[in-house]
C-alpha cells in the first residue's frame, strides 16, 4: 500500500474511477487515525487517503491478517480462526468478523498437497451456518442490507502518515514532501516509500536498476497502446499485456540484487521489443 500521502491519494481517487469498491490491506500498511495500529482486523474498514492540499478520498479497506503465509492459509487456519471470534458491534449494528488471509503462491508444495484435503474438511464441517466461506464483495453487500454503511466503517489511514502529518504547518502542494524532509532530520531513515510487512525493507531504494526500465516499459506500453485501436483478444496485445504485468511482479525486489533482477531487466527488455516489432 503505498502511504507517501499524494502518492496514496492518488492512488484510491484512480481506483475509485475505475469502479473499484474495495481493496485488500495487509494489517500492517495501515493504521487507526490515532497512529497505533489496527485494532478491529477482522472489520472492515474506509481507508482515507489526504494529499498535500489536504482532499480527501477514501474506499473499503478489507485487512488481512498474518504475513502471505501460504502454510497457514493451504491448512485453512482463517477458518479455524474463525471458529474463535464473536460477533462485533459497528456503530451499534451487530456484525459478522471477515477472517481475510492469502497465501503468496506454491511454496513447498503446501498448496498442492495439502490445501485439498484441508479445505474438503473445513467445509464438510462448516455447512451453510455458523462459519461460512463467502467472498468479499458478498460479505460486504450482506453488512450493508444490516445497516451498516461505509461511512459508518472504522477509519485508518496508511502506516506512518499520522507521524507525517504532525509536521505539516499547511495543507498546500508540496506539504507532504516538506513535512517529510523535517520529519527525516529528526529521524534519519524515516521512509514513506510504501507500507508492508517488510517494513526493514526499502520498496525504491537500491532497486533503480530495475525500476527505472520497469516505468519505462510501463510508459511505453500507455504511449503505444492507450486510445489505439487494437484488437485486446489478439496474440500482440496480449504478449505486450504478459510482458508488462509479469516485469510489474514484486518478486523482482523483494529478493535482492542478482539473479531475479536481472530476469525483471531482461522482461523488460523483452517488452520494449515487443512493442517495438509488433506495434512500431
Amino acid at each position: 500500500l503505498p502511504n507517501h500521502p499524494d502518492v496514496a491519494f492518488e492512488y484510491v481517487k484512480a481506483l475509485k474511477e475505475c469502479g473499484y469498491r474495495w481493496l485488500l490491506v495487509q494489517e500492517h500498511s495501515a493504521e487507526d487515525l490515532d497512529g497505533h495500529g489496527l485494532r478491529e482486523r477482522h472489520l472492515p474498514h474506509r481507508l482515507v487517503a489526504r494529499n498535500s492540499c489536504g482532499e480527501e478520498v477514501s474506499i473499503v479497506a478489507v485487512i488481512k491478517t498474518q504475513g502471505s503465509d501460504t502454510k497457514l492459509v493451504g491448512q485453512m487456519q482463517p477458518f479455524y480462526e474463525a471458529q474463535t471470534l464473536q460477533r462485533r458491534e459497528v456503530a451499534g449494528v451487530s456484525s459478522p468478523p471477515l477472517v481475510t488471509q492469502i497465501g503468496d503462491g506454491e511454496n513447498g508444495g503446501v498448496m498442492m498437497n495439502e490445501f485439498p484435503s484441508a479445505f474438503r474438511q473445513a467445509a464438510y464441517r462448516h455447512g451453510n451456518e455458523g462459519v461460512v466461506a463467502a467472498n468479499v464483495t458478498e460479505y460486504l453487500e450482506l453488512v450493508e442490507q444490516a445497516g451498516v454503511t461505509e461511512g459508518m466503517l472504522p477509519a485508518c489511514r496508511p502506516v506512518h502518515q499520522g507521524a507525517l502529518f504532525a509536521h505539516v504547518t499547511a495543507w498546500e502542494p508540496g506539504a507532504a514532501d516538506k513535512a517529510l524532509e523535517a520529519l527525516q532530520r529528526e529521524r534519519p531513515g524515516f521512509s514513506m516509500e510504501g507500507g508492508s510487512w517488510t517494513n526493514n525493507i526499502s520498496w525504491v531504494r537500491g532497486y533503480e536498476n530495475l525500476l527505472t526500465p520497469m516505468n519505462k516499459l510501463s510508459a511505453r506500453f500507455h504511449q503505444v497502446l492507450d486510445g489505439r485501436p487494437v484488437d485486446r483478444g489478439s496474440r500482440a496485445y496480449r504478449n505486450a499485456l504478459f510482458h508488462l504485468l509479469t516485469a510489474e511482479t514484486s518478486c523482482f525486489r523483494y529478493w535482492g540484487q542478482g539473479f531475479w533482477t536481472e530476469n525483471g531487466r531482461e522482461l523488460c527488455r523483452r517488452g520494449q521489443e515487443v512493442l517495438a516489432h509488433d506495434f512500431g
